[in-house]
């Protein structure tokens, strides 16, 4: 279909700002991978919506990990782990806009490494990644081929204890380099784009209060809760905004 004039418009606008300033940095949600058919957790569609669970937030809980395993794994395996997705037009451009020294940093909540697999570098993953996972006991570290390889409760090779993914939970805290690399990117952008998130998982939104640069875009299919400070609002999806 492509783009309503109303939408190009907009789009150029983020043009002429990336191309027109330097120290970009990228603040990404879920509704950065839909495109690469990754649904999100709370929209109509989302893993959570669909679940059939009651509380399925419970499910990625640390406590659930500790007590559940086999649940957990269960529901991980089927609903968080999408190893033949492919990076979208928007990881493409952040790739390219790093390599070509506009941007300087990949802030994302999400965990599938679509960043990296188009090229990006500086990628601070503030809930972890499913592409790592280590032994709870010995500290062994293990690729994502074999979690997704082995069925119930995948054990270390090494001393048989359980490998957990290294995706940040409910209950459990950011990773502090990551949260550490992403205020100082954040408070030194000139521009800041926030894409595909609503802006409601915390303490990960609320990083954005350490921007004081110049040009603030949002680009989300909904509203959040700083459109009125955003000095270029789009509303569409991320993936064909930034296409060009």
């Amino acid at each position: 279909m492509g783009l309503s004039p109303e939408l190009k418009q907009k789009q150029q606008k983020l043009i002429d700002i990336a191309e027109s300033h330097d120290h970009i940095v990228f603040f990404g949600g879920a509704g950065v991978s839909t495109e690469s058919g990754i649904p999100d957790f709370r929209s109509a569609n989302g893993v959570f919506t669909t679940s059939g669970l009651k509380h399925p937030e419970e499910v990625v809980s640390h406590t659930f990990f500790l007590e559940h395993p086999d649940e957990f794994y269960d529901f991980y395996r089927k609903t968080m782990v999408f190893q033949d997705a492919k990076p979208n037009q928007a990881h493409i451009k952040l790739a390219q806009l790093e390599h070509d020294g506009k941007l300087d940093a990949v802030i994302t909540q999400n965990i599938d490494g679509l960043h990296q697999k188009a090229g990006s570098k500086n990628v601070f993953e503030l809930h972890g990644t499913v592409a790592r996972n280590h032994c709870v006991d010995c500290g062994r570290e293990f690729g994502l081929d074999y979690i997704m390889e082995t069925t119930g409760v995948p054990k270390c090779s090494e001393c048989g204890g359980i490998v957990k993914p290294d995706v940040v939970l409910y209950e459990e805290s950011l990773n502090e380099q990551d949260i550490i690399g992403s205020v100082n990117a954040i408070s030194k952008a000139n521009v800041l784009i926030i894409a595909g998130t609503s802006l409601v998982v915390y303490p990960a939104a609320g990083f954005i209060d350490y921007f004081c640069g110049d040009k603030l875009v949002i680009i989300n299919k909904s509203p959040t809760s700083r459109d009125r400070e955003a000095d270029l609002l789009i509303e569409g999806p991320v993936g064909e905004i930034m296409n060009w």
